[in-house]
């Protein structure tokens, strides 16, 4: 599913993820629980202010933001 998302940027540009939307609703990210490269993908696995763990893709090629998982905790 693809999402937008707003990053924080400090020394580099859209160094993490702050923000994300999905539909009509917006998500804080708390926490980065975990974050990862591959070759042409970031990967952030974070709390959001619901609780739930999400892990965002970012598609760097195409800067491109989907949500492959949702882990829901409550």
């Amino acid at each position: 599913m693809i999402v937008e998302v707003q990053c924080y940027a400090g020394r580099k540009a859209d160094e993490r993820p702050v923000r994300f939307r999905i539909g009509d609703r917006d998500y804080m990210v708390e926490e980065i629980v975990e974050q990862w490269y591959g070759p042409d993908d970031s990967f952030y696995k974070v709390r959001a202010d619901d609780h739930n763990l999400y892990l965002l893709r970012h598609q760097t090629c195409g800067d491109t933001w989907k949500v492959e998982s949702i882990q829901k905790l409550g």
